[in-house]
């Protein structure tokens, strides 16, 4: 038995869950996806659209804040009040991303796959072959987990503006 490799080919392993609801192939959309792709492309990646959002928003949220009577005639504090509320859009992209990343790794992790033949009353559990497990980890430790850390960096240091903007806010 020299030469024969021990580790089974994984395309020919029968598996009965739909291929769109593999979790490989769920990673591979994620990756095409224009949405779930930014924090996959690294930290300008994700600021980049990040920062586009927090502009677009800008001027809607400093026209909502100029109806305060007290902000209109406190100018540092109407921008820095307009600036953190349009803060909110892009914290809100990051945490639908998060759930997204967060769900895959979960699927990845696991040792079954749960999955729909047909529709939302027939789920059905199959459990991964060693081989798939293997695969599914590391792309879950080397591919997913990293993608996880800069969303919740990017989330964190959200949150961080938002609470020196409104400190700054509440001192002028």
């Amino acid at each position: 038995m020299a030469g024969t490799d021990p580790t089974p080919d994984l395309s020919q392993v029968v598996c009965p869950v739909p291929r769109e609801q593999r979790p490989l192939e769920q990673y591979k959309e994620l990756q095409a996806s224009w949405f779930f792709v930014w924090p996959h492309n690294g930290t300008r990646g994700l600021a980049t659209p990040l920062i586009r959002a927090w502009l677009i928003v800008l001027p809607l949220t400093m026209l909502v804040a100029s109806g305060s009577v007290p902000l209109r005639h406190n100018l540092p504090r109407l921008v820095i009040a307009g600036a953190v509320a349009g803060l909110v859009l892009p914290l809100l992209l990051l945490v639908r991303q998060w759930l997204g990343w967060t769900n895959l790794q979960r699927r990845l992790m696991a040792t079954a796959v749960e999955y729909e033949e047909s529709g939302w009353y027939d789920g059905q559990v199959w459990e991964k072959p060693v081989a798939w497990r293997q695969q599914d980890l590391l792309v879950a430790n080397h591919e997913v987990k990293p993608v996880l850390w800069r969303l919740q960096q990017a989330m964190a240091i959200i949150a961080a503006l938002m609470l020196v903007g409104s400190s700054l806010c509440q001192a002028l």
